[in-house]
């Protein structure tokens, strides 16, 4: 494996987002990170939170050279987003691998835009439930973690693309804990990217989207906090209200809480479900919004 070719292809990501974005306060207006090279002409994938509402993009070589770029599409099933570099880059392609066939136990590396790259281990293969209504049905967990994870290129021993960086998590294990990351798995990608390149979106209805952050205790859906302004803030879900139902069926953790709300129908979907407040029972009915609605859409500078 040449280490420095393919640390070549992997590039700092700077994004500048405008202050009254619907992602400002929870994503904050300037964001770095890394992406990598999947095409000669300068197609950069990363992870999406990174460029979500940007107004400017500029992608930087770890020689130092920076180049203007548009951020393309941000896939939220995925979490995948594309950006196009407005100039040349130089730089190689990587060739994306195979993540279905790694294995926990395979030897790995996480590189980023500035160069430096962790050795690491596939410790876990398994399903992700996100707080932010995201869900990958086999997500990639590594470790040691890298400290600058976010769009990091997660290479294998062929030097080969397996994923991308999205977060750092901690893993308990026999009363130790330790540092991990999560990757987005590479085979993800190639089913949407022509949708992606072309309509800067996948070709099919929206998930019906709620705007609420929550997290899973003992089996139970808590709601953390509600987005301003989205669909859940409007329907009357607060903090703290446990999600025991959804359409008469009960509600079994985080990952059956999204499958049983995208399987409602399409974004603007009626949502009735049952919750729990303050020791008491109730139901609400929140219209449901397609997410990216509330969203900026990339403006070609």
């Amino acid at each position: 494996m040449n280490i420095d070719r393919i640390l070549r292809s992997v590039v700092a990501v700077r994004s500048s987002i405008p202050e009254d974005a619907f992602t400002a306060m929870t994503l904050g207006t300037q964001r770095e990170g890394s992406g990598v090279v999947i095409r000669e002409n300068g197609l950069v994938v990363t992870i999406g939170y990174l460029i979500t509402e940007a107004e400017e993009v500029w992608l930087t070589r770890n020689d130092g050279y920076v180049v203007p770029a548009h951020a393309l599409a941000y896939d939220q099933e995925t979490g995948f987003g594309l950006v196009q570099a407005l100039g040349s880059l130089g730089v190689p392609a990587l060739d994306l691998g195979d993540a279905a066939e790694a294995k926990v136990g395979d030897p790995v590396m996480l590189a980023d835009g500035i160069g430096q790259f962790v050795q690491a281990t596939i410790v876990a293969k398994q399903e992700f439930a996100g707080y932010w209504e995201y869900l990958l049905e086999e997500a990639i967990f590594i470790a040691p973690a890298h400290p600058s994870w976010g769009g990091a290129a997660l290479i294998g021993s062929d030097g080969k693309l397996l994923g991308i960086g999205s977060l750092r998590l901690q893993m308990s294990q026999r009363g130790q804990s330790a540092d991990i990351n999560m990757v987005v798995p590479i085979n993800l990608l190639p089913p949407i990217l022509d949708d992606l390149l072309t309509r800067g979106q996948v070709n099919k209805p929206p998930r019906p989207w709620l705007g609420a952050f929550s997290a899973e205790s003992n089996g139970d859906v808590v709601v953390m906090s509600v987005a301003e302004g989205g669909p859940a803030a409007q329907g009357g879900l607060r903090e703290g209200d446990i999600i025991s139902e959804i359409r008469d069926g009960e509600v079994a953790g985080l990952a059956d809480f999204y499958r049983k709300l995208w399987r409602s129908g399409p974004a603007g979907v009626e949502i009735p479900m049952r919750i729990l407040r303050d020791g008491r029972e109730a139901w609400l009915r929140i219209k449901s919004a397609d997410r990216n609605s509330f969203l900026r859409k990339p403006q070609l500078q």
